[in-house]
């Protein structure tokens, strides 16, 4: 929606034309559809994190590593850092918001000597992290739906050894990936109505959970004590005790990793520099005490250890929730499963095309339609290596949540060392609490990198390794030779960056 759709006021149109203003600052013309509000905004990133959904995909492999005890402590000290790490992203997001803004906070945080470089890798990096995620994300939400072959008994193999099932798991990837991408190419008028579906199916699928499932498990197979729930320790991986225990950051890094959303469509927001900035924070927040009471939710509410990891499903919870909650109830919430990933993975391909959008804009001319065809071409392309192996998809989308953290690290980085004299010019400001929260979120990110580069079970075969560090090399190392070999005048030319950065710091400056 902009001025000319419907009548405005004339702080609504006085709104627009400062957030034209500021982006011309930046050195961008409005093009984009600016007729996003807060919520909009907020829900990007909401949806793209889901935490119910998180805590689903991410809970046995929590428990695995560690235990009850291992999950939810890691999970509470997880929100402490992220939120800082959300807090030192939003700062840097309102100094520019512009769309596909991360390379460009890379950019600038890199200064004169460096700038161009991590420009290069992060956005490399993130797109590398933002097409995987479109497709691992869709193969979760058709887990779900072939998860009733276990729970129906129908005679089809479910494991992913077989090649019948990597063959129907492909096709019905291969076919929601194409209508979120479908449904992305609609007017953005229409579009904020999938904000809304998505932002509510999280919550009804959150109530439901919390009022209908504690009484399911109750009158079935019974409910966790206390020390069951909160004290008991497990090792399922097969890593030494400590290291078991650090794996537990597997499962709950991942769940609020992708807050950088926001960020991607800042220049459809309006009043972008201090809602686009709330829209990271206040989203990564809400999601991570919610996903919090979600995590001590299921911990309770699930069946012993041993019995979960007996479900022989694709996705546990379907038959969990089969046992729970009876055949009828389980349906239910697992048609909400399925509706909330494929919007996740909607607006996640929103996400996207604005970072793919605003890269070939750096270099000549890019379209919000084409982007959205490249990033559904390139998400499906990765879901193809579904067919000849598991492992071999399961090792690409391993890498969808390392490059964003390194991403969060490298900018704070730069912020703290390289440009660390150089003050925003954020309406959304960490005012002294600046260099702190960069530093911490520098070794906060560190840490995840180094765990999510770590094998996943012991002792480490070519089934079991984890490829994530491998692929991280090979796209840094594109990212490193496609500077190197790039003209400084065909992408991402200096003077734009500097002109960003001038932008970025004029007004803290004066």
């Amino acid at each position: 929606m902009t001025g000319k759709d419907h009548p405005t006021s004339s702080s609504a149109v006085v709104d627009l034309k400062n957030d034209e203003i500021a982006l011309e600052r930046l050195g961008y013309q409005q093009v984009l559809h600016r007729s996003y509000s807060l919520f909009e905004n907020f829900s990007t990133s909401f949806a793209a994190l889901y935490f119910v959904g998180g805590v689903r995909v991410t809970f046995t492999t929590g428990i695995a590593a560690g235990g009850p005890l291992a999950y939810w402590t890691s999970y509470i000290v997880t929100c402490v850092f992220t939120f800082i790490t959300a807090a030192v992203i939003a700062e840097v997001c309102s100094a520019a918001p512009t769309a596909g803004s991360i390379y460009l906070w890379a950019a600038e945080a890199g200064g004169r000597r460096f700038g161009r470089l991590f420009g290069f890798i992060v956005a490399w990096w993130s797109t590398t992290a933002w097409t995987t995620f479109c497709a691992s994300n869709t193969q979760s939400t058709v887990n779900y739906m072939l998860s009733e072959l276990t729970v129906f008994n129908v005679d089809f193999p479910t494991d992913t050894s077989s090649i019948k099932f990597r063959a129907l798991q492909w096709i019905c990837t291969e076919v929601m990936l194409a209508l979120a991408a479908w449904i992305n190419l609609g007017s953005p008028r229409i579009f904020r109505y999938v904000f809304w579906l998505s932002t509510g199916a999280v919550f009804l699928d959150f109530i439901l959970n919390l009022v209908w499932l504690p009484i399911g498990a109750h009158e079935t197979y019974g409910l966790r004590t206390t020390h069951e729930a909160f004290m008991t320790t497990y090792n399922g991986t097969g890593a030494p005790a400590g290291w078991n225990w650090c794996l537990s950051y597997l499962a709950t890094a991942g769940i609020l990793i992708g807050f950088d959303a926001s960020g991607h469509v800042a220049e459809e927001t309006k009043n972008a520099s201090l809602n686009a900035a709330k829209g990271i924070f206040w989203s990564t927040v809400i999601s991570g005490v919610l996903g919090l009471t979600a995590v001590i939710l299921f911990l309770f509410t699930t069946p012993p250890i041993d019995v979960l990891f007996s479900y022989d499903a694709p996705q546990p919870f379907v038959p969990l929730y089969a046992v729970a909650l009876g055949r009828g109830g389980h349906i239910i919430m697992n048609i909400l499963s399925i509706v909330a990933l494929w919007l996740n993975t909607a607006i996640a391909i929103t996400a996207a095309s604005r970072l793919v959008f605003a890269v070939a804009r750096d270099g000549e001319e890019g379209q919000p339609r084409n982007a959205i065809l490249v990033v559904w071409g390139v998400s499906a392309l990765i879901t193809c290596t579904i067919l000849p192996s598991a492992v071999a998809f399961t090792s690409l989308v391993s890498a969808a949540g390392v490059p964003s953290a390194a991403a969060y690290g490298l900018i704070s980085l730069g912020r703290l060392t390289l440009t660390r004299k150089e003050k925003l010019d954020a309406k959304w400001s960490l005012g002294r609490w600046s260099k702190p929260f960069q530093l911490i979120a520098v070794i906060w990110n560190a840490w995840v990198v180094a765990v999510l580069f770590s094998p996943y079970e012991f002792p480490v075969t070519a089934g079991t390794l984890n490829y994530a560090p491998i692929i991280m090399a090979i796209v840094t190392i594109f990212a490193v030779v496609s500077w190197y070999l790039t003209p400084a005048d065909a992408w991402l030319r200096q003077e734009l960056i500097e002109q960003v950065a001038a932008a970025s710091t004029e007004a803290a400056d004066s």
